[in-house]
Order: structure tokens, then C-alpha cells, then sequence
């Protein structure tokens, strides 16, 4: 006996794919529409609210993710303008200690100032004094060193001493003009 390839039909050649046979086609189609109709079932009574409903979570997760994420956004938005108003308020308020402490060191300054300035003009004053003190003193001895050098400078040039009350007179007579 001859061996032969397993797909071969008794009597020789491939036998007909079996979709196309037309022997088994009207089967094939009856299990056609049973599988088709339980796998259908199967997937609108199991598979298909299963994954409706996985899509409806998914879809209420991601509202509620969106809504919280508007939430945390108007809150930032919120933070975000209450800093904006504290960083104001702290800019202003320093603003306005700067101003106060500005004034009050120049109103300072100015009252040192004039404390110096009232110091300096009593010494001044007193130094006005002392100088007129001091040329009033240089002004009597002045009269009297005049009449010594004139007394002194006539008795060389004539050789006799002029009397004292003539030489005086003449200095005081030239010190007044």
C-alpha cells in the first residue's frame, strides 16, 4: 500500500476547502448565525455595559478631575491676588516708613543743624568781642606808642625832646581824621 499525504482524498487529489464546499456550506451557515447571535449577546449583555460603564467612570472621573481642577485654579487665582494686594500693602507700608523715617532724621539733621549753627554764631560773636576788646586795647596803646615814636622821632631830628602835651595833642589831632 502506498502511502499518501494526509490532505489527499481517497482516489487522489486535495479535497475542496471547506468553506466552498458546497455539501457543508448551508451548516456553516446555520453556525454562523448561532455564533454570531450568542456572541453578540454575549458581548451586548456582558462585554459592552462592562466597558459602558468603565467609559461612564472614566468620563465622570475626568469631570471630576476638570472641576477640581477649576477649583485649585480659582484658588490659586485667589492666593495669587491676596499676595499681589500683601506685596501692595507691604510695598506701601514700607514706603510710608521710609517717608516717616526720611522726615524725621531731616528734622533731626535740621535741628543739629541749627543747635551747630546757634553755637557757632555765640562764638562768633564772642570771638567779635574779644577782637574789638583786643583792637580797643591796641587803639590806647597805639595813641600812646604814636606819641612816644613822634616824641622820639622830633627830639633826633631837632635834638630836643618837644613838650609831652603838644606831641599829644598832634597824635590825637591825626588819629581823629
Amino acid at each position: 500500500m502506498a502511502t499518501s499525504a494526509h490532505t489527499e482524498v481517497p482516489g487522489g487529489g486535495k479535497p475542496q476547502f471547506p468553506p466552498f464546499n458546497k455539501d457543508t456550506f448551508a451548516s456553516q451557515l446555520v453556525w454562523l448565525a448561532i455564533t454570531f447571535v450568542l456572541l453578540y449577546l454575549l458581548m451586548s449583555r456582558l462585554a459592552l455595559p462592562r466597558v459602558g460603564g468603565i467609559i461612564a467612570a472614566r468620563s465622570g472621573q475626568i469631570a471630576d478631575d476638570l472641576a477640581e481642577a477649576q477649583r485649585l485654579k480659582e484658588e490659586t487665582e485667589t492666593a495669587i491676588a491676596a499676595y499681589d494686594k500683601t506685596m501692595a500693602d507691604a510695598r506701601a507700608n514700607a514706603q510710608a516708613i521710609a517717608a516717616k523715617t526720611r522726615d524725621k532724621l531731616m528734622a533731626e539733621a535740621e535741628e543739629r543743624r541749627k543747635s551747630v549753627e546757634g553755637r557757632l554764631n555765640q562764638k562768633l560773636e564772642e570771638a567779635e568781642k574779644t577782637i574789638a576788646a583786643t583792637k580797643a586795647a591796641a587803639m590806647s596803646n597805639v595813641a600812646g606808642i604814636a606819641t612816644e615814636a613822634a616824641s622820639s622821632i622830633v627830639e633826633r631830628l631837632i635834638g630836643t625832646a618837644p613838650a609831652e602835651k603838644v606831641v599829644a595833642d598832634a597824635v590825637a589831632d591825626s588819629l581823629k581824621r
